[in-house]
């Protein structure tokens, strides 16, 4: 079934939010670790079975291009404010290995994926997954079973990039205005069955819909628009969904709306001003409309969930000129507006750099965020905050 959405609904879908300076009436906040000079970024967090909070990171002297890069984590126990000194989570010998996403399937099997980048170039990364039913100890999980996730999408996937090019704003630049064939250089990449299948990224957590399919959210650098990793069977094999069409929309957000839809809130990396854009699917992630903005401002990575109240939340940097605001957000009418906004971060533009959460709710109503925290010159971090979303009025 091919995704169809009225021209309507993607018009009345602005999603408008304007920047908040209010400061959140945060519960608790600390630094999983000290500030050191290596570069940290990239977190991830899940809440595991026994209550103990588990987090994941990179860390290195740089990203892509220095081999020294790995997976590092931390544990927060149950009833502690203390976290666990750093351990070792993966590890590709002589290659980075970034962007970390922590996760259970409904099993309640814990899987860590990530990406081992090849040739120091993003568009040549390599999908990669561990398990293990052994994690509630202290220290790194005992891993039990380790892969690479491999995808193939088909002709489609040129199909739907030529067809949703088309719905696009009739830019043609995406986010590079001296490449007025932007549109048309990316269709043409799209054929190319190498490029599709290889150098899809991981950043945000996935999406459970039901007792078996687990959407993992996926970004490419080369097309730099966005793709879903489909898995029926609880997380054992993995498949390509229908690209996310769009001019810049990587690193998907998903949730899933009241009436079975899902929605992506997405980073904008492509044409100004930058704004967070989204898409929609009807098909349970299989196919998604071409991807719009919002009137949000964004310049990093985002993060969406949908509460247990039932209302949705979302962390960005909501200004499109840098990372010194990290702000939270939230909507009673999925998204339409946000009526309730408060900053986690404010620094001077030159002051801080605070980036890249992670944002989950636990059954007692909080919710646990971390992010990249650098307030100076070799001076980084990641940061843990605890809030209760009631005291957000």
């Amino acid at each position: 079934m091919r995704l169809i959405i009225p021209f309507f609904l993607l018009v009345s879908l602005r999603l408008v939010a304007q920047p908040t300076t209010e400061k959140a009436p945060v519960a608790f906040e600390t630094l999983i670790f000290p500030v050191q000079p290596q570069h940290t970024h990239g977190s991830s967090i899940v809440s595991l079975p026994n209550g103990d909070i588990l987090a994941a990171w990179f860390q290195g002297s740089g990203e892509r291009s220095s081999d020294d890069v790995k997976i590092m984590g931390a544990r927060l126990k149950k009833g502690s404010k203390q976290w666990s000194a750093p351990f070792l989570m993966a590890d590709s010998y002589n290659l980075p290995d970034c962007n970390p996403v922590l996760f259970l399937n409904n099993h309640d099997k814990l899987f860590l994926v990530w990406i081992t980048v090849l040739a120091h170039k993003w568009e040549c990364s390599v999908l990669k997954c561990r398990t293990s039913v052994n994690y509630e100890g202290n220290g790194a999980p005992a891993w039990n079973w380790q892969d690479n996730i491999l995808l193939a999408p088909n002709d489609s996937f040129a199909i739907d990039a030529a067809a949703k090019f088309k719905q696009l704003p009739s830019t043609h630049t995406g986010f590079a205005s001296y490449a007025p064939k932007y549109d048309e250089m990316i269709i043409e990449a799209s054929k190319d069955f190498t490029k599709r299948s290889t150098g899809w990224m991981t950043r945000i957590k996935p999406l459970k819909l039901n007792s078996s399919r687990i959407l993992l959210p996926l970004y490419s650098d080369g097309y730099n628009f966005s793709l879903i990793a489909i898995s029926d069977d609880d997380g054992d094999t993995w498949r390509a969904s229908h690209p996310i069409i769009g001019r810049g929309n990587v690193q998907p957000a998903l949730v899933q709306k009241k009436n079975g839809n899902v929605f992506a809130f997405m980073r904008d990396n492509g044409d100004a001003p930058a704004h967070v854009q989204f898409s929609e699917s009807s098909d349970n992630g299989e196919t998604w409309a071409a991807a719009q903005k919002t009137d949000i401002p964004n310049e990093a990575s985002v993060e969406l969930i949908v509460m247990n109240d039932g209302r949705w939340a979302y962390v960005g940097n909501d200004e499109d000129d840098g990372r010194y605001r990290l702000s939270i957000y939230l909507s009673d009418d999925e998204g339409k507006t946000w009526k309730w906004k408060r900053t986690l971060e404010n620094a001077g533009k030159n002051e801080g750099r605070f980036s890249y959460p992670c944002l989950i709710q636990t059954r007692d109503g909080l919710l646990h965020i971390t992010y990249s925290y650098s307030v100076g010159k070799n001076s980084e971090a990641i940061k843990y905050v605890e809030l209760d979303p009631k005291l957000i009025n």
